[in-house]
């Protein structure tokens, strides 16, 4: 019996022992994994191939060909006769289109040439209105990963909230094991009764069902701690300890800031797109090619060559009412911020204001474990000459088990507000 419980603690501590991984590993699996930031990523480079389709547009010029050919034959009724004529040979009296109209056919195969001129300041503007789109998924794949450094580091905490609970009661069926061994003489020189083994060896039973919750706790906390970071692997994972700091640093350039900024930006720069229509547009055209009425010939070739202006003089106020909804949304925005600003300085001072309450119940309740350390040795000592109960041994033994789950509480606890707070403070 002794060298089987021996045995069972062995392999339940080493069980928890894995391959090991740390903070860092997650993040990077979750940065990779993210939907949002291949999705960010693949909008810069749809930005950039729409920009360069623009400067095409705006800067290249528009090669097309046009061709066609129209027939319209009549049947002619001069000098009393009915004749079918392909292409009229100039008849007055017929049936079938208009000759004026259809000129008997049309023959054309044109190569046409459209250049837009003086678009260098169009082209500007839609440049601007790119690079806005290209910093606003920069910043919101920051945003992305601020917000994943937050949600994985909770997970991970809920994870080592598991392993510790499940290390502590590891350490208790030690402690239970080391006095079962002591007892057992104690019981054979009739000091203690066996009821007290047996009540020695349920408190034992409790502490080895404890950790057996505490692990399968830990494996379902890291079992979505892989889920969150697109992990796929069954494998138990033995995660380092956590040492966080607060970044209570003046923050000079803030991500969220920086995300209503940026949305200003681009509705400006969306008005200015849409004020374009309203400048004048200078073509440069030229065509070639055949163009002729009736049955064509090689005298028909030709070309022509101009300039077009086209320029949006009114259309009933509506770039003062674009105007007027640009000017609506950033107010919207602006209000957005300051409401921002407040929550993100209320929440700050919130933790703060924890923090410090914290502390001091920390060190508190490593006071009292340290006194709880004290009276476990005097109890050990007792416990071997057969001086105290076994009732009040194992109320020791939980009462110093209650306030080590307690100081791990707390420990973690600190860790989750100073990731909110560094969380806020960005």
């Amino acid at each position: 019996m002794r060298i089987f419980n021996l045995l069972v603690i062995a392999l339940l501590a080493n069980s928890v022992q894995g391959q090991t991984k740390d903070l860092n590993f997650y993040l990077e699996k979750a940065k990779a994994f993210s939907p949002l930031i291949n999705q960010s990523q693949n909008e810069n480079k749809i930005i950039g191939l729409d920009l360069e389709q623009v400067k095409r547009i705006l800067s290249k010029p528009e090669i097309s060909l046009d061709a066609g050919v129209l027939f319209a034959p009549i049947v002619s009724h001069d000098n009393g006769s009915y004749k079918f004529e392909f292409v009229s040979e100039g008849a007055t009296n017929y049936t079938g289109y208009d000759l004026a109209i259809s000129n008997g056919g049309q023959y054309q195969t044109v190569v046409s040439l459209k250049q837009p001129l003086f678009t260098g300041g169009k082209l500007k503007t839609y440049s601007d209105k790119a690079s806005i789109g290209n910093q606003i998924n920069n910043n919101r794949i920051s945003l992305t990963i601020h917000e994943l450094e937050k949600i994985v580091t909770h997970q991970y905490i809920f994870c080592l909230k598991a392993k510790r609970l499940s290390e502590i009661n590891v350490q208790l069926m030690k402690e239970l094991e080391g006095q079962l061994l002591i007892m057992q003489k104690l019981v054979e020189n009739a000091i203690y009764k066996q009821s007290d083994l047996v009540l020695m060896q349920i408190e034992y039973d409790n502490y080895k069902l404890n950790y057996e919750s505490s692990r399968s706790e830990y494996k379902t906390n890291l079992y979505d701690l892989n889920i969150l970071c697109g992990i796929n692997d069954t494998a138990t994972a033995d995660l380092h300890e956590l040492k966080l700091q607060l970044n209570d640093k003046s923050v000079v350039s803030s991500g969220f800031l920086d995300s209503f900024r940026l949305d200003s930006l681009n509705i400006d720069a969306e008005q200015k797109i849409s004020n374009l229509k309203y400048q004048p547009q200078v073509n440069l055209f030229a065509d070639a090619g055949l163009n002729a009425a009736y049955l064509p010939s090689f005298n028909r070739f030709g070309f022509s060559t101009g300039i077009t202006l086209s320029w949006n003089i009114f259309d009933g106020n509506q770039k003062k009412i674009q105007q007027q909804r640009t000017n609506v949304n950033i107010q919207t925005i602006d209000f957005e911020k300051r409401n921002f600003l407040t929550q993100q300085e209320v929440n700050k001072n919130n933790i703060l204001s924890q923090l410090s309450s914290l502390g001091s119940r920390i060190i508190l309740t490593e006071n009292q474990i340290s006194k709880y350390d004290q009276l476990m040795k005097d109890y050990h000592a007792q416990l071997s000459q057969g001086e105290i109960s076994v009732i009040d041994y194992k109320n020791i033994v939980r009462d110093f088990a209650v306030k080590k789950q307690d100081k791990l509480i707390l420990d973690l606890e600190k860790q989750a507000l100073i990731i909110s707070y560094n969380y806020w403070n960005y």
